[in-house]
């Protein structure tokens, strides 16, 4: 096979890259629709963090499973990827948009380097999200605001527990795979609880009840980081906070590794985020 030859297209799909006002990055937006028309008010939308590693098997898990939702439990729901220009499975630049802006002595060690790249522009990206790419996708799908998700791995998932704990508001459902907690664990704590106080004020609580999913591999229990650990503390103080507006839940997969874990993790967040 030569590279003349066409590609693969992925049905009732599109992408679209746009470079950022806010980061001055380009982004590689990637799109898939449902087959079935829009409810009244709108398709539910989950955003992906990583699009270039998983964008592909969530539409195809979403393209599958809403086939029957009477029987799997997942909606019909568009899928954003938020991707780079690259057609690797990750980007560096992931480095800097997903992580916190936390002093340099609090990294942790790096791994078969000398030291960290560029980091901690999370509050830059989210309005990336939230500024650019969810206009961009109302221009074009009509979407319902009450049912947005955000699903992220790793990184990724630290990003989801910033924007949970900094603007709960933007989505319903956050769902965080193997969240590198311990990349600005003292910051992240610190969020935890302001945004734990401000439940228990009220003053922070949702019209609608947010729902949280940590996941973890079952064999990343020895990971060196103490990510396990971490996020299943996490799970557990904030678990009592249900009444107050935040439903949590802490998933672990049998024999899967921090890498393994994504396939399993997306179907079941689908059925968690429908």
């Amino acid at each position: 096979m030569t590279m003349s030859m066409p590609r693969v297209a992925l049905p009732r799909t599109w992408q679209q890259f746009i470079r950022s006002e806010h980061t001055d990055r380009e982004y590689q937006i990637m799109v898939a629709i449902p087959h079935s028309p829009p409810p009244e008010a709108g398709y539910p939308v989950t955003y992906v963090l990583d699009g270039n590693s998983v964008f592909g098997t969530m539409m195809e898990a979403v393209r599958l499973q809403s086939r029957r939702p009477e029987k799997t439990g997942v909606l019909p729901q568009v899928i954003v990827g938020i991707g780079y220009r690259t057609e690797e499975p990750f980007d560096p630049a992931r480095m800097v948009d997903y992580s916190l802006p936390i002093p340099r002595e609090e990294l942790p060690s790096p791994p078969g380097r000398e030291s960290w790249p560029e980091y901690g522009g999370a509050d830059r990206f989210l309005r990336v999200i939230e500024e650019e790419v969810k206009p961009l996708i109302s221009q074009h799908v009509q979407i319902d605001r009450t049912k947005q998700s955000l699903f992220g791995h790793s990184l990724g998932g630290l990003f989801v527990l910033h924007t949970l704990f900094t603007k709960p508001k933007a989505f319903q459902t956050y769902i965080a795979g193997s969240p590198s907690i311990h990349f600005g664990r003292q910051l992240l704590r610190e969020e935890e609880a302001e945004f734990v106080q401000r439940l228990h004020s009220g003053a922070g609580q949702q019209a609608e009840e947010a729902r949280l999913m940590i996941a973890m591999g079952e064999l990343e229990e020895r990971h060196p980081s103490r990510m396990y650990e971490l996020a299943e503390a996490m799970a557990i103080r904030l678990a009592p906070l249900e009444g107050q507006g935040l439903k949590v839940e802490f998933r672990v997969f049998a024999e899967e590794n921090h890498t393994s874990v994504l396939p399993v993790l997306i179907s079941r967040a689908l059925r968690f985020s429908s």
